[in-house]
């Protein structure tokens, strides 16, 4: 169980410590504004608690840059592949996009049919994107996962695991094929390397631009809120 530290203005921060931790990182999530202050193991307390009072100015601006959270609620205007959408409710047995709306089944909560849909869409998409750069490259990968995760798109384990964020449904199809690209040419350079950028190069030509969008609009993804 994490610690809690509660500054003056009432920012709750968790406390943790890592066997992998080489310093002190603070980390502010951006998907629940979560903070976090990391310690190696043998660290003093008191020395991770000098580090964030001297932060205390950068995360009272991280923390203000954090997009407000939205709920998904009939009237929401939802991104689905980077198009605007109206959540509305209708008599429909599961959720599907109808010109401008996407329609989910009336009586029931709006957000847990919502993000059940996005996660089947991104399954998919993310599952024939996988396959045509993992083809393209000449690797393999085991399996993918999807998860809500906080301060990554995507990751690839050295065993060929593929693990995405099931928010990428809401981005454009360009930048999702983006992600799945990066973490395709991990099966062949798990690093960030100039090879493997020129591996992401050859899978996605335009990949610069996706990841700014990523970096400048990524946050309004994860601000959504589909559960109470």
């Amino acid at each position: 169980m994490m610690d809690c530290i509660v500054l003056e203005d009432g920012v709750r921060v968790a406390l943790r410590r890592s066997v992998r931790a080489r310093r002190i990182t603070l980390r502010v999530s951006r998907l629940d504004g979560g903070v976090t202050l990391t310690l190696p193991p043998r660290l003093p307390e008191a020395e991770g608690i000098a580090f964030l009072r001297a932060r205390r100015d950068w995360l009272g601006a991280a923390l203000a840059r954090l997009p407000a959270p939205q709920r998904v609620e009939a009237g929401a205007m939802l991104p689905v592949q980077g198009r605007a959408l109206a959540v509305t409710p209708a008599a429909v047995r599961a959720p599907r996009v109808e010109d401008a709306a996407l329609l989910v089944p009336q009586g029931r909560p709006a957000g847990p049919a919502a993000e059940a849909f996005l996660k089947t869409l991104a399954r998919a998409r993310l599952a024939e994107a996988s396959d045509r750069h993992a083809a393209t490259l000449g690797r393999a990968f085991r399996c993918i996962a999807l998860r809500d995760t906080r301060s990554r798109w995507g990751s690839c384990t050295h065993d060929g695991r593929l693990m995405y964020s099931w928010r990428l449904a809401m981005a454009p199809d360009a930048v999702l094929d983006y992600v799945a690209a990066h973490e395709v040419a991990h099966l062949a350079h798990m690093d960030h390397s100039t090879a493997f950028w020129a591996a992401v190069g050859r899978l996605c030509p335009d990949y610069a631009r996706h990841r700014s969008w990523l970096r400048g609009q990524g946050g309004g993804l994860l601000a959504w809120r589909f559960r109470d």
